[in-house]
């Protein structure tokens, strides 16, 4: 389950852009109290050094077996190039989650333990809609995404208030 960190108005953003793509009937945001539990957090160098360890093992995966890597791609109807199918990424985390549940699942069967842990949870920054002023490095559809793995992490749902505090 997908959430984006403190961002009523980008979720529902996303919402009504799925309706007008014909893949939502009523767009609506729904809150979530989340503990993230063993979280992937690839705003932290200790994760992003993870990934690259598990891209570079299924790049020679694809290489020996002579099948292309999957691409990050645009989509029509994005005018800022965003690749915003990310099939690479996508399939390199969970790659990573596969490499690490058959490790896990090893380590238990042969010694009744692991050292290996299963994530709860993925953390990422996206950057997209481009510049919000031009040269800007701040995007107008920026967020942060947490996908939940291990549905015992979200402790409460709720409706987010609307109005904002702050002007």
């Amino acid at each position: 389950m997908y959430f984006w960190e403190n961002n009523y108005e980008r979720a529902l953003i996303w919402a009504k852009d799925k309706k007008k793509r014909g893949k939502l009937k009523n767009p609506a945001v729904i809150g979530a109290i989340i503990q993230p539990g063993h979280c992937c957090d690839f705003t932290d160098t200790k994760y992003i050094e993870v990934i690259k360890a598990y891209y570079r093992l299924l790049s020679d995966k694809h290489y020996k077996a002579g099948v292309p890597l999957p691409v990050n791609k645009d989509v029509k109807h994005d005018l800022h190039k965003d690749q915003l199918m990310r099939e690479l990424d996508c399939t390199t985390i969970e790659f990573m989650h596969n490499g690490i549940l058959n490790q896990f699942s090893s380590d238990v069967n042969s010694k009744g333990y692991s050292e290996f842990r299963l994530f709860d949870s993925v953390k990422g920054v996206f950057t997209e809609g481009g510049p919000a002023f031009p040269g800007a490095g701040i995007y107008n559809k920026s967020h942060i995404q947490i996908c939940v793995r291990n549905s015992n992490c979200i402790k409460g749902f709720f409706l987010p208030r609307t109005k904002a505090v702050w002007p």
